[in-house]
């Protein structure tokens, strides 16, 4: 009986240090695949593997390098199938003809990048400087800079230079030599400058000029007012939404499309501030032809003292349950405290 207790106790002890790293493992894989759902499931994977092998571990090593040993390989075998996932950018040239209506890929034509949601992530540190540096880890023209990796490659750049392993645990994680890490990190530095050349500085989603101008945006789409999106954009922003492989560069070409076929008429839209990548972001409802307003996706935006450089938007279905934002909106769309409503009985 007490080898038994013992045993269960120490099977719980075990399960409740493995999952202190649950959420730092989560980003660490979707820097690898580039897709939250996959990213979570891939963590799954990692803790089912874990506990498997824990009989094996027995504290030999650091729980946190074993950890990131498994979610590492478990994400280079999903890899290894797979095309890389990428955003409209990433397919062609700007388009810079006549305003048109936006037409999807078809299902299964492309792999796309998705967002990763900061509700998902770890608590903020008390320290601002690390903080700052896992938030443009995660920002978006990274994750898809480093799709473009191989992914071993991408592998030894985010344990060395993100999580700031050693070139010996590095090592020790991918099961292969320190100089091997080293003339792999010098080629992962260098194809990275190739595909993600200018990295320019985005404001912290807390900063107020950040939040002003995505309440600017908010408002634009709310109101379907083009002036007032005009105000808060770049003259050199970019637009570009999943699942569309048109996207546009420059103002007047973002402003001639959102006008023409996507801002509609005031009311059609709900947006809710969040953020997602580390960067300032909405959560987006549409009012559908039966007046219904359902969740359309997130966009995330990037932001800096000179307005909105860079919109992204997903509407991919999978990326509609956001955490914290409900599927249907009340038919006031807000709840009485400002947040998003879904009950008849909330007074919103």
């Amino acid at each position: 009986m007490t080898t038994s207790r013992t045993r269960a106790a120490d099977r719980d002890r075990f399960a409740a240090e493995a999952e202190r790293f649950r959420r730092e493992l989560l980003a660490h894989c979707y820097r690898m695949v580039g897709s939250a759902h996959d990213a979570e499931d891939l963590v799954q994977e990692t803790y089912l593997r874990a506990w498997r092998a824990r009989a094996d571990f027995e504290g030999r090593a650091s729980l946190r390098v074993w950890l990131y040993r498994i979610a590492t390989n478990v994400c280079l075998t999903a890899a290894a199938p797979r095309g890389i996932r990428v955003l409209p950018s990433g397919l062609a040239d700007a388009y810079t003809g006549p305003p048109r209506a936006p037409k999807p890929t078809a299902p299964g034509e492309v792999s796309w990048l998705t967002p990763l949601p900061d509700a998902l992530l770890a608590p903020a540190t008390d320290d601002p400087a690390a903080a700052a540096i896992a938030r443009e880890s995660l920002r978006l023209a990274l994750i898809a800079g480093l799709q473009h990796l191989p992914a071993r490659q991408r592998a030894i750049l985010l344990l060395r230079e993100v999580l700031a392993f050693s070139a010996a645990e590095t090592a020790e994680i991918l099961g292969t030599t320190t100089a091997a890490v080293k003339s792999g990190l010098q080629r992962a530095r260098v194809r990275l400058q190739e595909v993600a050349p200018t990295r320019e500085r985005l404001l912290e989603p807390t900063e107020q000029r950040a939040r002003a101008l995505l309440d600017g945006y908010i408002a634009a789409f709310e109101h379907a007012d083009a002036r007032m999106l005009e105000q808060v954009l770049r003259a050199d922003a970019t637009l570009e939404a999943t699942p569309f492989r048109d996207w546009y560069a420059g103002r007047r070409q973002c402003l001639g499309t959102l006008e023409t076929y996507v801002l509609g008429d005031p009311g059609d839209w709900r947006m809710f501030a969040t953020t997602a990548n580390g960067q300032p972001a909405a959560a987006v409802y549409r009012r559908d032809e039966h007046g219904v307003i359902r969740a359309n996706g997130i966009v995330v935006l990037s932001v800096t003292a000179a307005g909105i450089a860079r919109v992204v938007a997903f509407h991919d279905p999978a990326m509609r349950a956001i955490p914290g934002f409900p599927e249907l909106l009340a038919p006031g769309g807000r709840c009485c405290d400002g947040r998003p409503g879904c009950s008849a009985t909330c007074g919103g």
